[in-house]
């Protein structure tokens, strides 16, 4: 797109000498129009925030592809306006204008995208902001936020062994909440999903830098059983991927920490959606809501926290 703007720029120049001094003027005006034409162009960005540099005033984003113009991958924008970085954590589902000039680029109007739950009735609907709104006036001082060191808890994995996050210091720790009986693709599953793909992309480091942790919300029917099976469906590593399970109260408790809501149902589980990542001094390093990103996505925000301060990204 580039070489034929520069290609018709050329043109003009060339075919300048042979004009009349009159229709010079004329020449410039259109020239000056296809350079800031072709200077000034915005594209649509959607992603998930991996890294936000105060400092620098840059951020970090794994972006989905942007249609004829760059597949998805890990890119760095520099931010003309501080403001805009304020209210930023990793984490984030955010989208901004790219705007990119013949010699830079920056982000602009940058918004970040809150999860909205599926309504898929009026009955867990009703259910689900109930609850929310208990959870928001009972327990809102006890939810954790991003750079905040995350208390240490125990459970009992699908090897009935104790398993404490304590034990896993120096590593980086990727928690998410699920039930086995959880029927919707869209759901549970494709949490489990996300982490059986972490499980595969990052098969050489697994255990040494990074450890999984899947905490069930339904611990009445799983128990480590029930769970060695599940697990056996994700062909986890027993030693680097744990299924944990305990007291409801112990569960209720830890679910609370990270703002993670679930409201036993006669038959399913209505619940929201947490993946979290912990880094390897025990700090929160981001606490992803929902689950409309992608196990691409959440496999580069935890690459971003396993690697050392001030290396560079890279896939």
């Amino acid at each position: 797109m580039h070489n034929a703007r520069e290609g018709t720029v050329n043109n003009l120049v060339n075919s300048e000498a042979k004009l009349p001094r009159h229709a010079v003027g004329a020449l410039s005006v259109i020239l000056f129009t296809a350079v800031h034409l072709w200077a000034a162009q915005k594209y649509d960005v959607t992603g998930v925030l991996l890294r936000v540099d105060r400092q620098h005033q840059t951020i970090s984003v794994s972006c989905r592809e942007i249609p004829g113009y760059m597949d998805a991958m890990i890119m760095d924008f520099p931010v003309q306006d501080r403001k805009e970085l304020e209210r930023l954590e990793p984490g984030m589902n955010i989208d901004f204008s790219l705007v990119v000039d013949k010699d830079s680029s920056h982000a602009d109007n940058i918004h970040v995208h809150p999860f909205e739950s599926l309504e898929l009735d009026p009955t867990e609907a009703r259910r689900y902001k109930l609850m929310e709104q208990a959870m928001a006036t009972s327990s809102a001082a006890d939810v954790l936020h991003v750079g905040q060191t995350v208390p240490d808890f125990s459970l009992i994995d699908q090897n009935r062994q104790r398993v404490s996050l304590s034990q896993f210091a120096g590593k980086v720790v990727a928690i998410t909440f699920i039930y086995t009986r959880c029927p919707r693709p869209d759901y549970c599953v494709r949490l489990s999903n996300n982490f059986g793909l972490l499980q595969r992309r990052f098969q050489n480091r697994m255990g040494r830098d990074l450890v999984l942790l899947t905490v069930v919300i339904d611990p009445v029917h799983d128990q480590p059983e029930s769970l060695a099976t599940y697990a056996r469906t994700w062909k986890a590593d027993a030693r680097t991927w744990h299924f944990l399970t305990g007291p409801l109260s112990e569960i209720q408790e830890l679910c609370r920490k990270f703002d993670m809501a679930f409201y036993p149902d006669e038959a399913l589980l209505v619940h929201s959606f947490h993946t979290l990542v912990i880094d390897r001094s025990g700090r929160l390093a981001a606490n992803l809501e929902g689950n409309d990103f992608t196990a691409e996505q959440l496999g580069d925000l935890v690459q971003t926290v396993m690697r050392p301060a001030g290396e560079a990204s890279s896939k």
